[in-house]
C-alpha cells in the first residue's frame, strides 16, 4: 500500500511539475497577430488610484503593440477591487496618457474573473464585429486565459505576456495549476 500512494505521490508531482513547465513556456511565448482587439486583465490598483507595477506592466505591453498596429481597440476588463477604484477606468486613464485613442479603448467594469472577462469580451466582440482578439496578462495566467476564451467560444485567440516579473510568481505559477482544471472541467 506504501508503495502505492508513493507511486501515485510521484506520479502526482511529475504531472504538476510537467504541467507547470507548459505553462511558463506558453506563456512567455508571446503569440503576436495583428487581431481586432486586444484585452487586458484587470489587477489590483494601489491605494492611491494608480495601476501597480503588474497592471502597469500589463498596460505597457498593450500600449506597445498597439502602436505596432497589432490591433485598433483595446478592451480594459477588471472589476472594482477592495482598493475602491475601478480597475477598467483606471487601466482606460493610463492607456490614454500612454497615447492610445480614447474612442479605441472599450470598458468592461465587470471582469471580476478571467471566465468573466471572457464572457463579456465574447460579448463586447460580438456586438461590435470583431473576430480576433489578443489576451494580455502575466505570462503565468496565459494557459488558463486562452483556455477561458475558447470556452467562450472564441477561436481566433492569440498572447502577449507582461514584462515582468516578481517573486511572487512562483505562487501564481502553483496556483495556476488548479485554477486550469478548475476551469477545464466548469
Amino acid at each position: 500500500m506504501k508503495k502505492i500512494l508513493l507511486l501515485m505521490f510521484l506520479m502526482s508531482l511529475l504531472w504538476f511539475s510537467i504541467h507547470s513547465v507548459v505553462i511558463v513556456i506558453d506563456g512567455l511565448n508571446d503569440e503576436i497577430e495583428s487581431t481586432d482587439v486586444a484585452v487586458v486583465l484587470g489587477n489590483k490598483v494601489e491605494r492611491n488610484g494608480e495601476p501597480s507595477e503588474r497592471l502597469q506592466a500589463r498596460l505597457d505591453k498593450a500600449v506597445t503593440l498597439y502602436k505596432q498596429d497589432q490591433f485598433q481597440y483595446v478592451i480594459v476588463s477588471g472589476g472594482v477591487g477592495k482598493e475602491g477604484f475601478d480597475e477598467a477606468k483606471v487601466m482606460k486613464n493610463y492607456l490614454i496618457e500612454q497615447g492610445v485613442n480614447h474612442e479605441n479603448i472599450i470598458l468592461d467594469s465587470d471582469g471580476y474573473n478571467t471566465s468573466m472577462t471572457a464572457e463579456n469580451t465574447k460579448r463586447i466582440m460580438e456586438d461590435e464585429g470583431l473576430e480576433s482578439v489578443t489576451v494580455i496578462t502575466q505570462y503565468h495566467h496565459i494557459t488558463r486565459t486562452k483556455l477561458a476564451f475558447k470556452k467562450s467560444e472564441l477561436e481566433n485567440v492569440y498572447s502577449a505576456c507582461a514584462d515582468y516579473f516578481e517573486v511572487r510568481d512562483f505562487y501564481s505559477i502553483f496556483r495556476e495549476f488548479f485554477a486550469y482544471y478548475k476551469y477545464l472541467v466548469d
